[in-house]
C-alpha cells in the first residue's frame, strides 16, 4: 500500500478543517472534490461563492467558501491583523486592505481564530509569500525557535530509508543556517518523520565528508550541528556527519562509517544548505518518479503546508491530508 494512500486514510478518521486559500488556481478547484468525496477533511475555499457551481461533489456540506468582500466578521480579522502587525508600521486601513485581497493571509488569520486546523498554500504563490503569511499569523512555536520546510519523498520500488520513505529538511525556507539552526531542524524534522510515519526516524546530517574523509567550515558546522541536535533531543537518533551514500546505502555504511545507528539506515535527510536540499528533492522527483508533498512548514505553532507552484492536484490533495494529520 503507498504511504500517501494510508496518510488520506488516516486524515479521513480526524475530521480536521484546512483553508485552502488560492481559489484562483484551477488547480485548487481540481483538489477539492477528491478532499471532499475522500473525506479527508473539511475544506474553507476563500472566494466568490459562484465557485461552488465550479465543484463536482456530492458531501458540499464539507465545504465552505468565505468571501471576505461579505464575510460577517471580516471587520474583526482586520482589525486582529491590524493589532498584530501595527508595530511595524501598518495602518488600520492597509490591514483592511491586506485582508480583503490577500487571500493567503486571510486564510491564515482563520487558522489563528480557530476557524480552521491548518491552511495550505502556494500553487499560485511564493514560499516567501506563504511564509509570510504563517509567521504574521499563525506565529512561531517557540519550543525550538526555526522553521523550516520539509518534504515528505516517497520512492517507488525503494530499499533505502522507511520502505522508500524519506523525510528531506530544510528544501524551502533557510538559505545558509548555521550549526544551531541545523540542529533545530533536525529536531522538528524527526519529530514530524514520526508523527506521519510512525516508526523510528534515524537522522542523518550530510555532507560532502564521511565521518571525517575531508575537512572544511561546512563540515566542521555539520559536526556541531549534530552535537547540538543531541543535547537539544539525547532520546533522538541523529548521526554525521555522512556523504549521502554512507547514510542511506548499508554496504557503503559499513565501508565508510563502521558502527552507527543511522549509517546505511538514515529515513531522515537533514541538508546543510538550501541550496543542496532543494536541488536534491527535484533531482529524486524528476530521476527516480519520487512523490514529493511540501514543504511542509515545521516550527509554526499551527500546520501549515506550501506547494511547489509546480504542484498538481493531487499534491495538494496529499498535502491537505498531511496538515489534517498535524493539526
Amino acid at each position: 500500500m503507498s504511504f500517501l494512500y494510508d496518510i488520506r486514510q488516516r486524515a479521513s478518521k480526524r475530521a480536521k478543517t484546512i483553508v485552502l486559500p488560492e481559489s484562483e488556481d484551477p488547480r485548487t478547484i481540481e483538489a477539492i472534490p477528491s478532499i471532499l468525496n475522500e473525506g479527508i477533511a473539511k475544506v474553507i475555499l476563500i472566494g466568490s461563492e459562484s465557485l461552488k457551481s465550479k465543484i463536482k461533489s456530492d458531501n458540499l456540506n464539507k465545504l465552505q467558501i468565505i468571501d471576505p468582500a461579505n464575510y460577517k466578521d471580516t471587520e474583526l480579522v482586520a482589525n486582529e491583523y491590524y493589532e498584530l502587525r501595527k508595530l511595524k508600521g501598518i495602518t488600520p486601513e492597509e490591514a483592511r486592505e491586506t485582508i480583503m485581497k490577500d487571500y493567503v493571509t486571510f486564510g491564515a488569520m482563520l487558522v489563528r481564530r480557530g476557524l480552521a486546523d491548518g491552511f495550505v498554500a502556494g500553487a499560485s504563490h511564493t514560499t516567501p509569500d506563504v511564509i509570510r503569511a504563517a509567521l504574521r499569523c499563525v506565529q512561531i512555536d517557540k519550543t525550538i525557535g526555526v522553521i523550516a520546510g520539509a518534504f515528505i519523498m516517497e520512492v517507488p520500488n525503494s530499499p533505502y530509508g522507511e520502505n522508500g520513505v524519506f523525510l528531506f529538511a530544510d528544501c524551502g525556507v533557510n538559505p545558509e543556517p548555521n550549526a544551531r539552526q541545523l540542529a533545530g531542524i533536525a529536531v522538528l524534522s524527526a519529530n514530524l518523520f514520526k508523527q506521519l510515519v510512525g516508526t523510528t526516524p534515524r537522522v542523518a546530517f550530510l555532507s560532502y565528508s564521511s565521518k571525517g574523509s575531508a575537512e572544511g567550515p561546512l563540515v566542521t558546522k555539520v559536526k556541531e550541528a549534530v552535537g547540538k541536535a543531541r543535547e537539544m533531543s539525547p532520546e533522538i537518533l541523529v548521526d554525521g556527519e555522512f556523504q549521502v551514500d554512507s547514510a542511506i546505502v548499508p554496504e557503503i555504511a559499513k565501508i565508510k562509517c563502521g558502527s552507527s545507528p543511522v549509517a546505511g539506515k538514515a529515513n531522515v535527510l537533514i541538508f546543510p544548505d538550501l541550496n543542496s536540499g532543494n536541488i536534491a528533492y527535484k533531482l529524486t522527483q524528476r530521476l527516480a518518479n519520487a512523490r514529493a508533498v511540501g514543504p511542509l512548514l515545521m516550527g509554526f505553532a499551527k500546520p501549515a503546508s506550501d506547494l511547489s507552484r509546480g504542484c498538481n492536484a493531487d499534491d495538494i490533495v496529499d498535502a491537505v491530508a498531511i496538515t489534517a494529520i498535524r493539526a
